[in-house]
């Protein structure tokens, strides 16, 4: 069967399902198979135009494949210096970077000025290739890639990317959590592995604010201390219970809503750390009094992806401790590939858990080279 990649033109438009080559990798690249691509929130505000992303492209960047080929001067270790085969499960950073650039050079690599972003940048039509919706990925070079730990499932290691790294990231931006109290706006899949990380980390309270009950249930199951609904009259009296009169120590907004920056930087204490993640598509502009910030002597931080530190953080913790948590009831549903828009549909309906895609073509026997055509 010849691999199929869906190829993402804009809102509205139906994917078109195109075929990929099987000519093998060159150079350094590695070509893999897609096992499973679960959809980030960020690939449904794309797919239903609240965002507005290059194309044509292929959506999905929460990937795990499996090696299928080495290019002739691909490095057959990973980033941790594992030596990988053909057949070995595995996943990637976000963004192939330079290594050389402005912002490289800086340790920023996700805003790699000549970056491939996989699931988000431009393809070809003849040669669609990059995001995780197609059977075949071909990494190009710049790519850090992990081998998947043997105890992880497939699905669960795709939270890894780019959820569990993200979440990874904000806690690296939020600084030591030991002992402290930690709210946490937004009970979907970034509040629920946040709550499960902060709690390893030894935070004293890990506080998850949530309006839906159900959301607050599972945060319960993943770690979270206390919960709150921020509709609830007495949600500031009842906060004040956990934290005290001066407020918490740190709030990551993982919501993705306007209003809720706002109440983060009202409920930390003087000197708190307020970190913001959850916005992956426009959202109203916020007021915000530049007084409070100097006079409470407040820190506000901005994450948005990951380096490959943090996807490493995330395997390491999906694998390690976080094995105590219910981690494979975060995968709603699976679909395969040719399915791929019955996931969409199903994935706007799921609040705090995945939808995954399953590849829908079974390994592909390589051509020729293209070195040798």
């Amino acid at each position: 069967m010849t691999p199929r990649a869906m190829l993402f033109t804009g809102a509205g438009q139906p994917l078109q399902s195109l075929p990929q080559s099987t000519v093998p990798p060159t150079g350094a690249e590695v070509r893999v198979r897609m096992l499973c691509c679960t959809l980030c929130r960020s690939d449904l505000a794309t797919y239903t135009g609240q965002r507005i992303e290059p194309t044509p492209t292929i959506l999905g960047h929460e990937v795990v494949g499996e090696i299928e080929s080495f290019g002739p001067a691909a490095n057959r270790s990973d980033a941790t210096g594992q030596v990988a085969s053909i057949g070995d499960r595995i996943t990637w950073a976000i963004v192939a970077a330079c290594g050389s650039c402005f912002y490289c050079e800086r340790d920023l690599p996700q805003k790699c000025e000549r970056g491939v972003k996989y699931g988000h940048h431009r393809t070809s039509p003849d040669h669609p290739n990059g995001g995780g919706l197609a059977d075949a990925i071909t990494l190009v070079p710049g790519t850090e890639w992990f081998r998947v730990p043997d105890n992880l499932s497939t699905p669960v290691a795709s939270l890894a990317n780019c959820a569990g790294a993200t979440v990874a990231a904000v806690l690296e931006a939020a600084g030591p959590v030991a002992g402290q109290t930690v709210l946490i706006y937004g009970a979907g899949l970034l509040g629920l592995l946040a709550c499960a990380m902060i709690a390893a980390h030894g935070a004293r309270a890990v506080i998850a604010v949530d309006p839906d009950r159900g959301s607050r249930e599972r945060a319960i199951a993943f770690g979270a201390t206390h919960t709150l609904d921020p509709n609830d009259p007495a949600f500031d009296s009842d906060l004040r219970e956990i934290v005290g009169p001066r407020g918490g120590d740190v709030a990551l907004e993982l919501a993705g809503r306007a209003e809720t920056v706002g109440a983060c930087l009202g409920r930390v204490r003087t000197g708190g750390v307020v970190v913001l993640a959850g916005t992956v598509s426009p959202t109203p502009a916020v007021s915000l009094d530049p007084q409070q910030f100097v006079r409470r002597m407040l820190t506000l931080r901005g994450i948005h992806n990951y380096q490959s530190r943090h996807l490493r953080a995330a395997l390491d913790f999906l694998a390690g401790p976080g094995k105590v948590y219910p981690l494979e009831s975060l995968i709603a549903e699976t679909f395969p590939l040719d399915r791929v828009v019955d996931a969409f549909s199903a994935a706007q309906h799921h609040t705090g858990r995945r939808v995954a895609v399953t590849s829908s073509s079974p390994p592909e026997v390589p051509g020729p080279s293209r070195d040798s055509l």
